[in-house]
């Protein structure tokens, strides 16, 4: 995201082992994405046992669409979010103020923005399953959205920098996502009566 900063502003290290733990925290940050498909899944598997079998069909599809909706968040984030989010800083910065982030700070703030905006897409998934497995209705759902906002933009207050910009762009898709995460376990609860009775003859 260097273009994102004023041309012909870099990088300092501040830290004695700086330059060798910026790699270090990059290749972790990798592999953890690499492996979140199968973190997920044996995540699943430990609850697993506990499940109706009509239930554990849904294992491989929440864990297909849990990787894919981390993976978008994070690609929102660094494609959208964090070009928007610097460049209003860099904007209303004073022009007296020489732009030299430090490269640990940064990358601190970007895997944090990062893991952020990938638990945020996580939303429709987890809607998804208390709904399926009647821990709560869609008239709770429903009920509780304007709480559900709320808590939005206090968690997009405290998990992004103190910046307007930054905690729309984090609230907004949230709340976004929360209404999908409704409409999909309308059609997926709707379902369910027949599986479940397809249970109990069985």
């Amino acid at each position: 995201m260097m273009h994102a900063l004023p041309q012909g502003s870099k990088m300092i290290a501040t830290g004695v082992v700086t330059p060798f733990l910026i790699p270090v925290k990059v290749a972790a940050m990798v592999a953890f994405v690499i492996a979140l498909p199968y973190v997920l899944y044996q995540a699943w598997a430990f609850v697993a046992p506990g499940l109706y079998a009509h239930e554990k069909k849904l294992v491989l599809p929440l864990v297909v669409a849990s990787t894919i909706l981390f993976v978008l968040g994070m690609s929102f984030c660094y494609f959208f979010v964090f070009g928007v989010v610097f460049r209003f800083v860099n904007r209303i910065a004073p022009a007296s103020i020489t732009v030299a982030p430090d490269i640990e700070q940064y990358l601190n703030f970007v895997l944090t923005m990062f893991v952020a905006f990938g638990v945020t897409f996580e939303v429709p998934v987890v809607v998804v399953v208390l709904a399926r497995m009647g821990i709560v209705s869609l008239e709770q759902l429903k009920s509780v959205r304007p709480y559900f906002i709320v808590g939005a933009f206090i968690v997009a207050a405290v998990v992004t920098p103190p910046d307007v910009v930054s905690q729309m762009l984090l609230a907004v898709p949230m709340c976004l996502l929360y209404e999908l995460g409704v409409v999909a376990a309308r059609i997926l609860v709707r379902q369910r009566p027949a599986d479940d009775a397809e249970v109990r003859e069985s």
